[in-house]
């Protein structure tokens, strides 16, 4: 769950309908940036920016509960978080997206390299689509966070947009 600038009532009210939804489906709930909401949402994890709160803090608030990070491009970032005993790491952009200015450009070769150091799932971020995600999955990535291609396809709905990802 990613709202930026909702109030925390809002988070609150919308979080306990996506936690229902994410368990009637059985997906785990992963709220972004704030293991306080995580904690009193009983969600399942939070996910770490670099300038959000070190994992070993995220880890007093919310216990044994997922923690990803995110390491954007760099194998220091997820050497670190590695270290930290982070669940899982995540890097991107790969591709140009229109969810958020793209800051720092990940390749594949990341991918592969931080999958020869360690067995944390990785997770690809940005402008991940019906062409691009296949290359991802064959270069390592255990995950993919899609966002745009889901939600604002200018093309199909979005029940669709999942159907051909699958």
């Amino acid at each position: 769950m990613r709202f930026k600038s909702y109030s925390l009532r809002e988070k609150i009210m919308i979080g306990k309908k996506i936690k229902k939804i994410c368990k009637n489906n059985r997906v785990k709930f992963i709220i972004n940036d704030d293991p306080i909401l995580t904690k009193k949402l009983d969600a399942d994890g939070c996910h770490l920016g670099q300038n959000d709160m070190k994992i070993e803090k995220a880890r007093k608030i919310i216990g044994n509960k997922i923690i990803g990070v995110t390491c954007h491009n760099s194998i220091r970032l997820a050497k670190t978080a590695i270290k930290s005993k982070a669940n899982y790491i995540a890097f991107g952009a790969f591709y140009s997206t229109k969810t958020k200015k793209i800051r720092y450009q990940a390749t594949t070769k990341i991918l592969n390299e931080i999958s020869k150091i360690t067995d944390i799932p990785l997770v690809a971020i940005g402008g991940i689509n019906s062409s691009n995600y296949k290359n991802l999955l064959l270069n390592k990535a255990d995950f993919l966070a899609i966002s745009s291609y889901i939600w604002n396809n200018k093309k199909i709905k979005p029940k669709k947009a999942i159907e051909i990802l699958r």
